[in-house]
């Protein structure tokens, strides 16, 4: 060995010792505390976590009750609703079908879906299958999500295939980081035109199935046993209450997969062995050069180097967010549904995999837990994350009162200061957006009244704020997303158009109200 390989070995040595003797991995029973106190901090029923540590599942537990009408306790095998942690899925998918010959990533997405169109005509020409997945089409973050969310809404795949001709871009193609879901809805439609099956199939049939999943499901309908489930959760009116699982089955290939920690684990594994699976890791899902594609930066979101984690590079890959952590690589991704959250997070070189599921909708809640484990394993000390997550939620509430409780004074003053009753009436009539489809504004049981033609749970009564200014109050107060209702007048001074906006910064982005344009039909 020569001098300059022996000190090469020496210092790797040393800084492996350094590692082992600063890390203290966090014990099953730590975790156990810091996931009961994060429960009654930040008022979550119930939470799954899994720590995967080379190769093994290490710890699996589930932690308070999975439906608060029931009391039923959550465990390790819990099914919950996973989000855009399908993501990870649609993007192998593809990957296995690259693997096959049937696609490459930069295949045109019009050579499998001629009916794909954006709204800008180069744009369309141009797209590929990777950009589906890329978060980099030039529209807006969560740009035509009410076509899917918050509820079952009645736009078919055709439907939002269609209507993301009518979409306009916000950035120059390529050039920024805006996440989107409906693209992945895309996605999951080449899988269905490259493969010959549907997109839920070929998840169930050629990655579930072979990996050994028990319980998991590539959809809410599909699963075949749903009493140990959990319902998920969201406040109303500052009381956190059980809400109705009303997912929109066309968006399954963005975030429908169910699952539990057991069977994540599998997944997490899996992608930590490069795609290899078995017990000798004898069988492959997809190759090396799938899994480096997956694992590569392809859209940069930037990253600032703050306190303890010193992240100097954030991306997107396929699928997976990527970023570095105390000179580590971190591939994670987080997924949200109406009264869910969860997050997955790997850190390859120490062999690390950790899952958070829970059934509230609270990201500072599986932020930190997965952050405290995360510290132990890297050495990090002097974070009481449950503590200052804690302090940034209740800022940003406060904030987020503070406007609320502006609005409700403007509109009592309203009431109060006008000595006639707001006329509703010539607002009355229904309006039309080009891929929203139609609202009407209307009088219901002697109030005026909004409602939405195509997403039953857009309805609510109407108050006045300032002039053409209406305020909306959604009948569904689990949805913190009241907004904002701004008529535009003819020539005449009749209401024309509505154009609408979210109140409260804390409003979920897939509320894209801010893209709506709608025009009055009659």
């Amino acid at each position: 060995m020569s001098i300059k390989n022996f000190y090469k070995s020496l210092l790797g040595l040393f800084l492996l010792l350094n590692l082992s003797v600063s890390a203290q991995p966090i014990t099953s029973q730590q975790i156990d505390s810091l996931v009961l106190l994060t429960l009654k901090t930040f008022d979550v029923p119930g939470m799954s976590v899994g720590v995967v540590k080379d190769g093994k599942l290490i710890h699996a537990k589930g932690y308070g009750v999975a439906n608060l009408r029931t009391g039923k306790k959550v465990d390790e095998y819990t099914l919950f609703g996973i989000a855009s942690n399908s993501k990870s899925y649609t993007a192998a998918a593809l990957g296995m079908l690259v693997d096959e010959g049937k696609i490459k990533w930069d295949d045109k997405v019009t050579d499998y879906i001629p009916e794909f169109k954006m709204y800008n005509p180069y744009v369309t020409e141009e797209f590929t299958i990777r950009d589906l997945l890329t978060h980099r089409s030039g529209l807006g973050l969560g740009a035509g999500d009410l076509m899917m969310f918050p509820d079952g809404s009645n736009f078919s795949k055709k439907d939002i295939i269609h209507n993301l001709r009518y979409l306009k871009q916000v950035s120059s193609f390529r050039t920024k980081y805006d996440y989107d879901n409906n693209l992945y809805i895309v996605a999951g439609e080449v899988v269905a035109k490259a493969s010959g099956m549907s997109w839920e199939d070929f998840i169930e049939k050629r990655i579930m199935q072979p990996l050994g999943f028990k319980n998991s499901a590539a959809s809410v309908a599909r699963l075949k046993d749903k009493t140990n489930s959990i319902r998920p959760h969201a406040p109303v009116n500052g009381k956190v209450e059980t809400i109705d699982i009303d997912w929109s089955e066309t968006a399954n290939a963005a975030g429908g997969i169910w699952s539990n920690i057991i069977d994540e684990s599998k997944w997490v594994i899996l992608q930590m062995n490069h795609g290899k699976y078995g017990d000798s890791l004898q069988n492959k899902l997809f190759s090396d050069e799938v899994h480096e594609e997956m694992w590569s930066a392809q859209t940069i979101i930037g990253a600032r180097a703050v306190a303890p984690y010193n992240t100097h590079f954030a991306a997107y890959g396929l699928g997976w967010f990527l970023s570095d952590v105390k000179g580590y690589k971190q591939v994670t991704h987080t997924g949200g549904l109406a009264g869910i959250v969860t997050q997955v997070v790997m850190i390859p070189e120490i062999n690390l995999g950790i899952i958070v599921f829970t059934n509230q909708q609270s990201g500072a809640a599986f932020s930190a837990v997965s952050n405290t484990i995360k510290d132990g394993y890297l050495g990090v000390k002097g974070f009481d994350w449950v503590k200052l997550f804690a302090g940034r939620v209740a800022k940003g509430e406060a904030a987020a009162k503070k406007i609320n409780d502006e609005v409700a004074a403007t509109i009592e003053a309203q009431n109060k200061n006008n000595k006639e009753p707001f006329q509703i009436e010539p607002y009355i009539g229904k309006y039309s957006d080009q891929w929203f489809g139609e609202v009407e504004i209307s009088i219901k049981n002697g109030k005026p009244w909004l409602a939405s033609k195509r997403s039953p749970k857009l309805s609510g009564e109407l108050f006045p704020y300032k002039g053409n200014t209406l305020i909306v109050r959604w009948t569904d107060r689990s949805m913190d997303a009241d907004a904002f209702v701004i008529f535009s007048t003819d020539k005449d001074g009749k209401p024309s158009g509505i154009k609408m906006n979210a109140i409260s910064p804390l409003t979920d982005f897939s509320f894209d109200f801010q893209d709506l344009d709608f025009k009055r039909v009659n």
